[in-house]
């Protein structure tokens, strides 16, 4: 059954709140709860117009998470994600002593995780990764990861616009950075941390020595799983420990200019299809332990110890995800031949450097409309006829239809998907004036993370008891503003994947598009850039069938 009725909608909302901790939770429990009575109400369906329109480069820097490593999808293509990230010192200008040998150099990265359980006993935990894709075979999962520094500078402010933005950085500018790159592979160490680098949900244990009236005392650390890579030591003494000297180290707008952060590029390791995971840089650190001569004189006894400092890189500044793309023929080939005029049968929605789809609502007949007081008028008016259907004022009462609900639902088209791995949610947008519509603005309903609040504007994938996949959204509003007020437009809507649905910014496209009325698009949402994943939906075109065919479903009452 749909997920049509509002008063279950917020009835769904409440128990998600209370009950659910992960996206598997909600779509469990979504299906059962979700009706489509309606009692007393009455319907009426349109179709709606819809095709593909591909996504080009779009900028990627400073995103809230960002994808890393190689996803092979078998609708959609390979995607490759690498990474570039401006470095800062925690505190700058250290003092560095004399006679300074490194005993090590780690890389640190969290992964989002969380406890599946804890043994009793020993009080070792097992992890469950978190918003990690690809091949769920330990023995394909590797990827080839080379972090090396970054050569490529990456400025705050755009010369430009006169310093008066943020300077932009593209998901196709991976060559440039690449170019750039530092001659040495800074994870040079074993195997596992490069050329058959995987993602490893491990608990992290370390053990340290400490001596307490001459007894030795070892103390262990448990951690959750991060990317733990240990970096050249010689590179980084001579980088960073070295130039401390020279005053490279003394700000960090110096330090930045000197040494310009890190660039982790992902490569297919083998025949590999591999793993990509969300990840948090900006909770990463480089940390240099090393240790140094520490020289005390008492009563003219000069005393000369060995002791333990450490520096700590933070990986925060300017970052940009780095994509390449290589796509399944069938996807290029809807992208690249959109039927603007009737809508496409498959509509192709895909995050990052991807795909989204353009709607059209009511269908474009325009050849009467109607006066003020409901009567019909003959001639073209610039307003499509269906809506001015529900514009018409009663001739007798005078009054208005009442919009009760109304909601956009797609199918997702399970032969094309199969198996692949279907997003979580998908988010609908005005457009053509890149922002969102008012059904978003009003859903004060929140969830347990990141993809599952905003319940009653929707969005969320929908398993139903007959198997069927499909999402809906409440556009009720939206479409109440367009009854009501006549002087409202009836702007064109976008529909894409989404990596955090409270997440509304808009990112700058590197080539912009045109829309059939002449709108010129320059922006994609944020979130769907953070996304590598897609779904194939059933689009409006009259092949589909009526069961499956994308619809604006509106549920009113009529006036007394």
């Amino acid at each position: 059954m749909r997920n049509n009725s509002f008063f279950k909608i917020i009835l769904l909302a409440i128990t998600v709140v209370f009950f659910a901790s992960c996206d598997k939770d909600f779509n469990s429990i979504g299906g059962d709860l979700i009706g489509d009575e309606h009692f007393g109400l009455i319907p009426k369906s349109y179709d709606v117009l819809s095709y593909n329109q591909k996504i080009d480069p779009v900028a990627s820097n400073n995103l809230p998470v960002n994808p890393l490593g190689i996803y092979e999808d078998a609708v959609f293509g390979t995607t490759e994600a690498s990474f570039a990230t401006q470095v800062v010192l925690a505190s700058v200008n250290p003092t560095i002593g004399n006679n300074v040998e490194i005993d090590s150099v780690t890389l640190s990265i969290p992964y989002f995780s969380h406890i599946e359980s804890t043994n009793a006993t020993t009080g070792n935990s097992t992890y469950v990764l978190d918003s990690i894709y690809g091949s769920a075979d330990e023995n394909k999962r590797a990827i080839k990861l080379s972090v090396y520094e970054n050569g490529y500078f990456m400025r705050d402010l755009d010369p430009a616009t006169g310093f008066l933005e943020s300077q932009k950085y593209y998901t196709n500018q991976g060559s440039d950075f690449d170019a750039l790159k530092g001659g040495v592979r800074l994870n040079d160490g074993v195997v596992a941390q490069n050329d058959a680098f995987f993602f490893d949900k491990s608990e992290i244990k370390n053990t340290t020595t400490t001596t307490t009236d001459g007894k030795e005392v070892k103390t262990t650390t448990k951690t959750a799983p991060a990317m733990r890579l240990a970096l050249n030591k010689a590179y980084f003494k001579t980088k960073i420990i070295d130039a401390a000297a020279s005053g490279k180290l003394i700000t960090n707008d110096v330090f930045k200019n000197y040494f310009r952060g890190l660039y982790f590029k992902v490569e297919k390791s083998g025949s590999n299809p591999g793993q990509l995971a969300m990840m948090d840089f900006k909770s990463g650190t480089v940390t240099i332990n090393y240790k140094e001569d520490y020289t005390t004189t008492t009563n003219n006894v000069t005393t000369t110890t060995r002791v333990p400092k450490s520096i700590v890189l933070n990986l925060t500044g300017n970052t940009v995800s780095l994509l390449t793309n290589t796509k399944k023929p069938a996807y290029d080939t809807a992208l690249n031949n959109p039927n603007k005029t009737s809508g496409d049968s498959q509509l192709y929605v895909k995050g990052g450097e991807g795909a989204m789809t353009v709607l059209d609502l009511f269908d474009k007949t325009d050849v009467k409309g109607y006066d003020a007081n409901g009567n019909e008028t003959v001639g073209m008016n610039h307003v499509p006829d269906q809506l001015d259907e529900l514009r018409r004022k009663d001739p007798v009462t005078g009054k208005s239809i009442m919009i009760n609900e109304a909601n956009l639902v797609f199918h997702v088209d399970t032969l094309t998907m199969g198996a692949t791995k279907k997003p979580n949610r998908i988010y609908l947008y005005d457009l053509t004036n890149s922002t969102t519509v008012v059904d978003y603005l009003y859903d004060g309903s929140t969830g347990t993370n990141a993809k599952n609040g905003l319940l009653i504007y929707g969005g969320q994938l929908i398993k139903n008891k007959a198997g069927e996949y499909f999402y809906e959204i409440n556009i009720t509003r939206h479409i109440r503003n367009l009854v009501k007020n006549a002087d409202s437009t009836n702007v064109k809507l976008g529909v894409v994947v989404t990596e955090n649905i409270n997440n509304s910014a808009m990112n700058k496209l590197r080539s912009s598009f045109t829309l059939t009325d002449g709108t010129i698009v320059s922006k994609a949402p944020q979130a769907s850039v953070m996304n590598p994943l897609g779904v194939v939906l059933h689009g409006g075109n009259p092949s589909v069938p009526d069961g499956k065919r994308l619809k604006l479903e509106i549920y009113y009452t009529k006036p007394n």
